[in-house]
């Protein structure tokens, strides 16, 4: 398994910040893993791994990404779809950041989510969060906008903006945009 260092990575990730979208696709596919890095900051947990390596995904890091990513309210873990990993890297690479994703909210279970959809006119009674198909999240030195702007432009689903929250929403429904 080939691991691509920080320093690579960075450049990497400045190069991406100056390609069109198309040549940052393509970057993005030829590259031979996949890496995510996670602050979770209800339970302090952080993780960096590879998650897919010469196109496979890879088990073992899909089990630790759900866990990171549990209900932290109920402890329950759910799997994590794999099309918002992928598109949570695309995010990163477009970006050029190598900060963990800071996250606010993964996975959550229906009785979170009718607990927090009862209290907020902001959450979804159906969110795809219940499905594993949603992240709010900010990543350190990225201004709230251009996060929102890059989510925006990949087009790889809903993208919810709540700067007096300080977060970004993310995920891979389908492409819509609100604010919150």
């Amino acid at each position: 398994m080939k691991h691509l260092s920080r320093r690579k990575f960075i450049k990497l990730g400045m190069l991406a910040a100056t390609l069109p979208l198309p040549a940052l696709a393509q970057a993005w596919q030829a590259a031979p893993e996949r890496r995510l890095r996670f602050h979770n900051l209800h339970t302090g947990e952080n993780l960096d791994l590879a998650y897919w390596v010469q196109g496979e995904y890879v088990p073992e890091s899909l089990a630790e990404i759900n866990h990171v990513l549990r209900d932290f309210r109920t402890d329950q873990v759910a799997a994590i779809d794999t099309g918002l990993l992928d598109l949570l890297s695309r995010v990163k690479l477009a970006l050029g950041s190598a900060q963990p994703l800071q996250v606010i909210s993964g996975y959550r279970s229906p009785a979170t989510n009718h607990m927090l959809s009862e209290h907020s006119s902001g959450v979804a009674k159906h969110s795809l969060h219940m499905e594993g198909k949603a992240i709010d999240i900010r990543i350190p030195g990225v201004p709230l906008a251009e996060l929102r702007r890059t989510g925006l432009a990949l087009k790889g689903g809903g993208v919810g903006y709540y700067p007096a929250s300080d977060f970004v929403h993310l995920d891979v429904g389908r492409v819509r945009t609100w604010a919150g």
